[in-house]
Parts: structure tokens; sequence; C-alpha cells
């Protein structure tokens, strides 16, 4: 196989959204144990959005972007158990999705259910799998526990809001506008509050009649993290695994005894799937879930690749619900 151009999105420079640049590229012939895949969708994560602003340096240049689905199309030397039309996915540590095409480790990608569509899996890979690893294995939730999530009409928050709920959990969300309101409630949340409207930690207080919540899921930051501490229960667990208002203050261990001997973590989904066999076991119980219609993936928004810029525009003003996916041209579902 002869390498050949292959259109991505780059940046040379960190900033805002405008850094990013649609440029054409050499792909070669896929390396030992590599597969090369033609992308029909590609995820869109705050992740791509911290790599892009600095906040998270890189070498440059770089392409953005963790997760896609897309076709097998070449084999590199020693691939086993994969074949060229193969549908599959991955969610990788290192960035490089916004592409139309790339070589990738086959130990990396999974499989694809045939009931399962690209972009759910686009959508999901990041995200849901996030879910998978903060809800079971995180923190363990159990039915009756009180779960409060922000961000709960978002990407991983919606998918973190249904898994909650089949688990028998009382879900408490938090969202940003009062259109979101009506969604995280169609979404499983059995309370929805608006930040900024809403006193938070009383209105948990109110529903839990002053137990408390069990565990926080803070995907926000800085703008959130003293309030979830104050929303925990005495040896609760405060999970804060994001960043979208800026990186959470540091604190001191003792804030966690006088808060209630708490449990503080800043977890990674990259730390939860390092191995094969767990990579395989989560994306199974997740789409096991996908495919018994109990984790349902809202995709709010769709572009063209080449419009990653206003994507990322869009979800770091917080205008998007559910998931968002880059679909490269001559891409998308049957692609």
């Amino acid at each position: 196989m002869q390498s050949e151009l292959s259109k991505a999105i780059v940046f040379h420079q960190h900033g805002s959204a405008d850094v990013l640049k649609w440029e054409r590229q050499q792909l070669s012939a896929p390396g030992r144990g590599e597969l090369q895949l033609r992308h029909s969708a590609i995820g869109v994560n705050f992740i791509d959005i911290y790599d892009r602003s600095g906040l998270y340096p890189r070498p440059l240049p770089e392409t953005p972007g963790r997760e896609a689905a897309g076709v097998v199309v070449a084999l590199g030397p020693g691939v086993r158990g994969f074949k060229v039309g193969q549908r599959v996915a991955y969610v990788l540590a290192a960035a490089g999705a916004y592409c139309e095409r790339r070589n990738i480790g086959a130990n990396h990608v999974v499989k694809l259910p045939r009931d399962v569509t690209d972009e759910q899996a686009a959508a999901l890979m990041l995200k849901g799998l996030t879910a998978e690893y903060l809800l079971r294995r995180t923190y363990r939730v159990q039915r009756g526990d009180y779960v409060l999530i922000h961000a709960a009409a978002g990407g991983v928050g919606s998918l973190l809001t249904q898994w909650a709920r089949f688990l028998g959990a009382r879900v408490m969300g938090i969202v940003g506008t009062e259109a979101k309101i009506a969604m995280a409630k169609r979404q499983g949340c059995h309370q929805v509050y608006l930040a900024g409207r809403d006193d938070i930690v009383e209105s948990v207080r109110r529903y839990t009649r002053g137990r408390m919540a069990d565990v926080v899921y803070d995907s926000v930051g800085k703008d959130t993290f003293t309030d979830s501490l104050n929303c925990l229960r005495s040896r609760g667990m405060m999970v804060s695994f994001g960043n979208a208002s800026g990186p959470p203050p540091p604190i001191a261990p003792l804030e966690l005894a006088r808060h209630g001997s708490l449990f503080l973590t800043r977890p990674s989904l990259f730390d939860y799937i390092a191995s094969r066999e767990a990579l395989e076991a989560a994306a199974r119980a997740m789409f096991a879930l996908v495919r018994a219609n109990k984790l349902r993936v809202h995709i709010g928004q769709r572009y063209a690749l080449a419009d990653a810029a206003q994507a990322h525009s869009d979800l770091e003003a917080r205008r998007t619900t559910g998931a968002s996916v880059l679909i490269p041209e001559g891409g998308g579902e049957g692609a």
C-alpha cells in the first residue's frame, strides 16, 4: 500500500478555536500491529479544547481528537482478528482523531456490534467509557444512592444520568440553561437544578432530607468545586473529572476532614482501560446497554470535519446539548 494524502484539522499554536486549520497530510502505510481506518464519525470533547488551548500542553503541531469510528481499509504486518471492511471504533490517550484517515494500533480498537451506529460509537468511546468507569469502578453506584451530576445535559452528563438511573440511584442534575432542564429530566434526573439560579447545596439538602449526596461527579471544575464538596455526606466521594470552567483550586488534605472525612479523586479514563482486557470488558458493558435501549446516545450537533472550529466554539459557549460529532467528507452512516 502506497502512502497517500489525508485531510486533517491541525493547530500550530495554542489559542482560541481559530487556530484550527484544515490541511493535507501525507499518510504512510500502516506499520506492524497497526490498522488504517477511514473515519466515518469523530467525537468532540472538552479534552480537545484543553489540548488546543494549552491547558494540557502538548508538542506542536497537533491534530486534536481522542475518539472516532470508521472502517478498516488496510492491515499492517502482524495484525490478527481484524479484516478490511470491518466497522470499528477507538479512544486514545494521544490526540489525532480529527482527520479523514489514520493509522492506529490494533490493540486500541474495538469491533462494533451490528446494531450500534458509527455516530453512536464515535460519541461513546470516550464519553460512554468514562460513564462506565465513573459509575462502576471509581465509585460503585448502588441502588438508592444519591448521585449529583454536573453538566447533566452534556455529552458525558447525559450518559451518566441514564446509567445511574438504570442502576437505581436517585439522580440530581445541574444544568447551565433553562432550556436544558427538560432534557436532563428526560434523560432520567429525578431533580434538576439551574446553575446560577438555584442554591445547589440547599437544594441537595432539601431533596435528600439532610443526608446529602453519596457521590458528586463534577466536570466543571473551578466554578463548582467548593459547592460540590459541600453537597457531600460524611465520607462521601468527590469525583473531579473535568475542568470546563478551569482547573479547581488547590485543596489541603485537612479540608477533606473538615467536610466530613471526604474522599477526593481525579481519575482518568486511560488508567481504567490500560489493558486490552479492561478495554474490551468496558466496551461490552457499554454496548450491551446501548443495544438494550437503556443507554441512549443523543447526538445534538453534527458538523463537517472541516468545520471543527465552529464545533469547538459552540462547545465552549455551552450552546450544545448531548454529544457533538464531526463527519468527514464522504463519511457518516453507511460509509
